[in-house]
């Protein structure tokens, strides 16, 4: 279950992160970033895609591969404690250059720039969704992300099987 936010609940920041289960085990690596970059980040940079909770990281997921193969291959999902948040550079959508780049279009090189000038410099960023936009996603850069996190878990996910109705 996701934590209740204070004053409700403990306050911890969790991200949260869904892959297929042969790449579980590396999560944190930023490979799949690292081979074909990403919105926020060029091949090469080793960026590891998160949300701040488990919905979000489902539709994420969802609108590169669809509901289908999230309910037919086996997925695992992820979630890992932030331990200090304010090692975390929050990205407001005012601060973004071109705000198309905060919508469902395909990443611009200039954004994908921008992604990796932000990520140099901060290692941890919370940038909006695109897929979502009241929801918030967590970039990190994976050769920045020592001690950054703990309590790691991982779980097979399971879809609502509503989401692929007959």
């Amino acid at each position: 279950m996701t934590p209740l936010p204070p004053p409700l609940g403990p306050g911890d920041i969790r991200l949260w992160r869904i892959d297929q289960q042969r790449h579980a085990a590396t999560w944190a690596s930023g490979e799949g970033a690292f081979r074909a970059g990403g919105r926020w980040n060029t091949g090469g940079v080793r960026a590891v895609y998160a949300s701040l909770d488990p919905a979000t990281a489902t539709m994420e997921v969802a609108v590169h591969k669809g509901f289908e193969v999230l309910d037919r291959a086996p997925h695992i999902l992820t979630s890992a404690r932030i331990i200090d948040p304010r090692r975390l550079q929050v990205i407001r959508p005012e601060e973004v250059p071109n705000p198309n780049w905060l919508t469902p279009a395909l990443p611009s090189r200039n954004q994908q720039l921008f992604g990796n000038d932000l990520l140099r410099r901060f290692g941890a960023i919370l940038i909006p969704s695109a897929v979502s936009r009241h929801s918030w996603n967590l970039i990190l850069d994976a050769d920045q992300a020592a001690g950054l996190y703990d309590d790691i878990t991982q779980e097979r996910f399971a879809l609502d099987p509503r989401l692929q109705a007959p």
